[in-house]
């Protein structure tokens, strides 16, 4: 059913959404947001006025203070157009191995955001929860999952061995990749960062691999860890998307 897909296509000052946010409106419902309030409300007004005359498409920049008595102070300009659905954009691969406690509330944290597409990894299908937000992968040696992975994937690792993280750690690290983190205290990467020089990885190489993941003020608590590596991995993400803007 056509709508019109309302783009956030560029702002100035404090405003609610960046440039690239997209909703859409039909006559009887929407999808997405453009940030709420009184900006949407008029946006979602344009847009149905739109659809009553069977217009095809519309510009609007909004002074957020003066047009719309919102304190945010900025201004955001809307492309208004017809449309059967949301621009989707590409998520970025990101791979979990791990089924356990953590590697649960990770999934559970990230799996609602479009950033991420998720595969998640583990030794046997019964140690993931019924309604998985993921793809699956069970695999006896989780390593060798790795050939599977594109080379723009980031990597989690936290599973149940101290064995199997560190051959993770190997097979990430003899491929390319976008980011890896492993759970784990500064004990335990100390002797993988020893293991992983044993088996040939320069230490700028190692480096690259974070751990402990997460931030560690947080606390221990799996929805704890899992927030904080959450909130840097949407950062990491960040960065990214705007250098490939730029």
């Amino acid at each position: 059913m056509t709508g019109i897909r309302i783009t956030v296509t560029r702002t100035a000052g404090s405003v609610p959404r960046g440039a690239g946010t997209q909703m859409m409106v039909w006559a009887d419902r929407t999808e997405g947001t453009i940030g709420g309030g009184a900006l949407e409300w008029a946006a979602m007004a344009r847009a149905r006025e739109l659809l009553a005359v069977g217009g095809d498409a519309d510009t609007m920049t909004l002074p957020l203070g003066p047009a719309l008595g919102q304190c945010c102070g900025g201004s955001v300009t809307l492309d208004l157009r017809k449309a059967a659905r949301l621009e989707v954009a590409p998520a970025a691969p990101l791979w979990i191995y791990g089924a356990g406690h953590v590697g649960r509330a990770l999934v559970d944290v990230m799996s609602p955001l479009p950033d991420w597409d998720i595969t998640w990894v583990d030794t046997a299908a019964d140690r993931f929860p019924s309604d998985a937000r993921a793809t699956i992968l069970v695999a006896a040696d989780p390593a060798l999952t790795l050939r599977h992975a594109p080379a723009d994937a980031h990597h989690l690792i936290l599973t149940y061995s101290h064995v199997i993280d560190l051959e993770l750690c190997h097979a990430v690290l003899s491929r390319p990749f976008a980011s890896a983190g492993l759970i784990g205290s500064a004990t335990k990467w100390a002797r993988f960062r020893a293991r992983l020089a044993a088996l040939g990885h320069a230490p700028a190489t190692i480096a690259r691999i974070a751990c402990p993941i997460g931030d560690t003020g947080l606390g221990k608590h799996p929805q704890a860890i899992a927030i904080g590596v959450a909130m840097a991995m949407l950062g990491r993400n960040e960065v990214g998307q705007n250098e490939a803007a730029g």
